[in-house]
This record gives structure tokens, sequence and C-alpha cells, in this order.
């Protein structure tokens, strides 16, 4: 039986779409995962969505939508984004799935039971960003200690959990458990920063907004967004508040405690100290390793919309591929220190690394054992000295890679990957095959030369499966092989899986040359442009022209009258077209409305609208429309909702 293995992302935070560092998380706890399953383990790897918490209120008041819609929408966009870059995940949880929001309010419930949580009032100061209380002496200027920005003063009624209680047994166990942080720098921070100088209690709720979990004895209190994000480790996999750890199901003993939390370093701070704290309280085991990775700067500055360096990683493999998008993040973020990425440097990585080292090397070869024995693989029986360096060259690779994937160090891995496909390169060129092809009687030399090719990019192609899976699978199809996992290499007695007498099939072009120039004057002439699209959104809109003097006798005879939203549905066959059954008070009305594009039906119903109660009534997609609701917008509809306190049928002015 395999043994298991739970790897789990950080869950991003439904606010906006990720950006290219945010996704580098993704896709190297995929290749992780990818690795873990070629090494035998049966791997569960869990990611998703943060989706509670005052910043995703705002936004939701900003875009004039509910909460609940707005991410919907957000986690949509994310879910996409990790399939799109081939990231294979067991379970995406969403901090909204009601089986999580269950779990949070009983474990706020036993928390305060247990007395790990009291009542208090917080005074200080709040990022709404980073969802983060911070004191006095935290916030110098006024400004976030972690992101910069500015942050608000806060006094509000709260609840605690009482951190000083656990401190010391957390310290114990990360002095008892070395490998437990990772790096050790963060350990150090972790420990030097926060453990020595002392634990403040943590707030644990909020009131001063309302989309959140609420805490069930204490309804106008919502639980603090860290709480409620970092238990999603253990609901994600079936934990039950209200039981013990022996008396879980099967799936939660088999995979908690969890192998690895992947998460970015700005947050190692909830993971390494509120978490494994909220775990003792629970009585449940610690992850055994929080690896915190660095981060992706542009060049040298972080991404910022504002200075137009954002990077997507979807936007990006439209130019590069996908796989060239993953190879770029995996092999250019250093195991500690924050990566770099410019769009000259990807396309340096791109042609040097993908289309020189690895593409040309795999159409040649296939190109030359079809021009000289037609595709059919040859029996290596006339080795040389030399075949052997090729062999210790593909061995070293897979131990480094192993070593390199057991620390975490994933840009080594590659780069151990890559020198070995360039010793293979290099053999091409000390055995000169085009020469030996002149020579007859060097026909069974040629073969071994091939096949020396061949089974050093089968390796190749191997090995690079956990990180550029799509390209690996295509060249192991080409080699048409079925000796492709991480068994059939490894030692040097391994080194023949492919077969004499096989035929290969036809070689593709596995990456195409970029031209640098051209592509960066394209990516320039963008870049200017989104940043003059968004520069004058950002300008007061002009007067509009043609608008016509009225009297007020005009604007009089308009009737608008506030109306609730009793019934609503989409109208077949009309994507633009919702039908809404409307109560005046003093009577109800049928409207329809264009803008099914902006709302879901449900989000609509209870909501207070503005109707034109005197406008004749009209016959759209064979529906009768009697009047119609107030609306701004043109590519962006917004609805004009009224406060729930509007008596029904009042006219307004």
């Amino acid at each position: 039986m395999k043994e298991k293995y739970y790897i789990t992302t950080a869950i991003a935070y439904a606010s906006k779409k990720p950006h290219f560092g945010n996704t580098y998380e993704a896709i190297m706890t995929d290749a992780l995962t990818r690795y873990k399953k070629e090494m035998g383990y049966d791997v569960f790897f869990c990611t998703g969505t943060d989706e509670h918490g005052q910043k995703i209120e705002d936004l939701a008041r900003e875009a004039n939508i509910t909460p609940k819609l707005y991410v919907d929408n957000v986690a949509g966009e994310i879910k996409t984004l990790w399939d799109n870059m081939n990231v294979k995940y067991d379970h995406f949880i969403r901090t909204t799935d009601d089986y999580h929001e269950n779990a949070v309010k009983k474990i706020f419930t036993r928390f305060l039971e247990k007395g790990d949580i009291y009542k208090g009032k917080y005074e200080g100061w709040y990022c709404t960003p980073c969802e983060s209380f911070f004191t006095d002496t935290q916030a110098v200027d006024c400004k976030c200690p972690d992101c910069g920005r500015p942050v608000q003063k806060a006094s509000e009624e709260a609840y605690f959990f009482n951190m000083k209680k656990y401190a010391d047994r957390l310290m114990e166990y990360i002095e008892a458990h070395p490998e437990f942080i990772e790096p050790e720098s963060r350990k150090k921070e972790i420990v030097n920063n926060f453990l020595k100088a002392g634990l403040q209690d943590l707030c644990v709720s909020r009131t001063s907004f309302t989309w959140g979990i609420p805490v069930e004895r204490d309804p106008k209190h919502v639980t603090y967004v860290w709480l409620d994000a970092l238990t999603n480790y253990i609901t994600a996999i079936g934990y039950d508040p209200d039981k013990s750890f022996d008396e879980q199901s099967e799936k939660f003993r088999s995979l908690w405690p969890a192998d690895v939390h992947i998460i970015g370093k700005d947050i190692i701070r909830f993971h390494t100290i509120y978490w494994p704290i909220f775990l003792m309280a629970l009585d449940l085991p610690l992850p055994k390793k929080v690896f915190a990775h660095p981060w992706f700067n542009f060049g040298t500055d972080k991404m910022s919309k504002s200075r137009g360096n954002v990077i997507y990683a979807d936007e990006l493999a439209e130019r590069f591929t996908v796989d060239g998008v993953r190879y770029y993040a995996l092999a250019e973020m250093p195991y500690a220190n924050d990566g770099s990425i410019t769009y000259e440097n990807v396309i340096k990585r791109f042609n040097t690394d993908l289309v020189n080292n690895l593409g040309n090397l795999v159409k040649r070869t296939l190109d030359m054992q079809k021009k000289y024995f037609d595709g059919v693989v040859q029996a290596p029986v006339a080795r040389e000295a030399i075949d052997d360096e090729v062999v210790a060259a593909c061995v070293t690779a897979f131990d480094k890679v192993v070593e390199c994937m057991d620390g975490y160090r994933i840009a080594d891995a590659l780069e151990a990957i890559f020198t070995m496909l360039s010793r293979a390169n290099k053999y091409i060129d000390e055995t000169t095959p085009w020469t030996l092809a002149k020579d007859e009687s060097k026909r069974e030399r040629l073969g071994t030369v091939l096949y020396t090719l061949l089974e050093a990019i089968r390796w190749g192609a191997v090995l690079l499966a956990p990180f550029i899976p799509a390209t690996s699978e295509e060249i192991i199809s080409e080699l048409n092989t079925e000796a492709c996992g991480y068994a059939s290499i490894g030692t040097a007695d391994k080194f023949g899986g492919m077969k004499a007498g096989e035929t290969l099939k036809p070689s593709k072009v596995l990456f195409a040359r970029i031209d640098e120039a051209k592509m960066l004057a394209e990516l320039e002439a963008e870049r200017e442009a989104k940043m003059a699209a968004a520069a004058k959104a950002e300008e007061a809109p002009e007067k509009p022209e043609g608008c016509a003097l009225i009297g007020i006798e005009d604007f009089m005879g308009v009737e608008l009258r506030s109306a609730k939203i009793i019934a609503c549905e989409r109208v077949p066959k009309a994507k633009k077209l919702l039908c809404l059954q409307l109560d005046l008070g003093y009577e109800k009305r049928q409207v329809v409305s264009g803008i099914a594009k902006f709302y879901a039906p449900e989000d609509l119903i209870g909501k207070k609208v503005i109707v034109v109660a005197n406008l004749k009534p009209a016959t759209l997609c064979g529906i009768a429309s009697e009047g119609m609701i107030l609306a701004s917008g043109e590519e962006q509809v917004r609805v004009v909702f009224l406060s729930d306190d509007t008596p029904l049928g009042e006219r307004i002015r």
C-alpha cells in the first residue's frame, strides 16, 4: 500500500485575479505533487480560495453586487487559471462551502467552551488588504508593517484568542522539530521577532462588517478571516470538531498531519504561530513542515498595477506556452531569496534552455534516427567509453533531482536536468553521427550513438514530467516507449529502456524560437496601451453631448417609485434579459431588464429598486414589461438599490 502524502497551497484570497508571483505557488506545489507521485506516494493535493473579510465586502460594494456573487466570479477565475497552468489538484476548497462554514462555527464554539477565547475590545490599527491588526509600535507612520499600505484606526468589541497560553509549548515544539519551518531564515524570523518578543492575544472576531462566518453564540460577530482561512487545511479533508482525533474519518486520520504547507513568505507568521496554536487547542497534531517560498518581483520591484509591471501567467502562456511559463517559474525562483521576472529574462530562458538545449536535442536526434534508420531504434552493440559518460550524467541528474526535490530546491533540480541535456548535446558534437553515417563499416556504431542519445532524451523527458508535463508527454509519445516513469530510470543498469526494433513517431518542434526584439516591441506597445487606458479610466468623465434641458414639469411627469424584487428568472433564449416580479406595495408589476450579464437572479431577490412606474408597457422577447428599473453604466451596468428600510411604493423625487 502506498504511503499517504498531504500537500497544500495557501488558499488564494478571492479579491482579484492572481498575478504571476501568486500563481507560482500553485505551479510549485503541482510540481512537488507530481514528483512525489513518481516516487511512489499516494498524494492528496489541496488548494482553494479564501473568500471572507472586510476587503471582499468593500470590493463587492464598489462593484454593486453581493459579496457571494463577487467571490463566485473571482474563485471561478482562480480555478480556471490553475487549470490552465496544468495544476492537477485533488480538492479545491472554498471557504464559502457549507461544510467549511459549519465546521468553523463549531471550532469557534469549542474554543469558547474551552476558555481559549474571551470577549474584549479591540483598539489599534487595521490593514484591510492584509486582514491584519497592529499595535501603535508596529504601525509606524500609520503604515502596515507587512505591505506598507495605510492602516485605519479601529475600535470595536471583539473576541480574542489567548495566544500566551500556548506560546511556551509552541516554542518547545519548534526547538524539538528543527524541520518544522523552512527555510532556516524564516524560522529565525518567527522565533526572534515574535515568540521571544512575547505573543499578543489574537483578535478572532469582527463586528464592523458582516461578510464572514457568524459566531453562533453571538451573531453580531463574524469570525476573523485568518481563523476561518487556516482551518481549511483540516475541513477540506473532513475534520469534525465534535470528535476527537481517533474518532475522525479514515480519510482524515490517514492524511493528517499534513506533510507540508506550501505558502508565501508574507504569511509565515499566521502559519507558524496562529495555526499551530489553533491545532494545539483542538488537540490535533501539527503539520510536519511549513515551507515559505520567496516572492517573484518584476526585475527588482514588486508587481504593481500602478507601475504597469503586473504579469499574469495565462497571458504569458499565450506567447510562451504553458510549459514555457511553468519552466520559467520553477527554474528562476531561488530556494530562499526572491526571484525575478522580466520579459527579457523569460525570452532568454525560453530560447536558451527550451529551444536550444531541449528542443533541438530532441528534434535533431529523432530526425537523424529517421534519416539513417527510417526511425527504427537500433540495438547498442558497439559501445565505447564516451557512451558511459552520458550514462553517468543521466544517473547524476537523477540523484541530484531526488536530493533537490526532497529539499524543496526546485530550481536546482531543473538545473541538474538541463546540465545532463547539455552533456547529451555535447555528445553529438563529439561523436558526429553525420560522419559515421558516411562509413558503412560504422553503421553499428552509428546505431549505438543514436541509441545513447534516445535513451538520454528518455531520461530527460521522464525527469521533466513534474515540471513541464505536457512537453514530457509529447517527447515520450515521439519516442514511442512505455518506459516513462521514475521507476524506469535512476541507476546505470536502467539505461536501456528504449527497445531495439521499435519505430519512433514523427518529430515535432517542441518550442519555436522567439524574436526577442520583435516581441519586446509588441509587449511594450501593449503595456503603454494598458497604462493609457487605465489613466483614461481614472480621468473625470467628460460632460456628455446632446443633453437637452427639460423643465420641472417634464421631470415631474416621470413617476419613480420604490419597489421590492420578489421573484426573478432568466428569459429563455435571451442572454441579456431577466424577468423581475416587483412589489410596489399597492400593486405588483412585471419588468424585463437587460441586466442578466451582471446579476444572478438569486442575488436580486429581496433587493429594493427604483422603477419608472408610468412607462408605457412594452413586449420584450414575447414577455410583457410594465416599467423600467434604474441603473447606471453602459459596459458595466449597476442597478440602483435602495436601503432595506425604504417603504414600498414611495415616490422618488
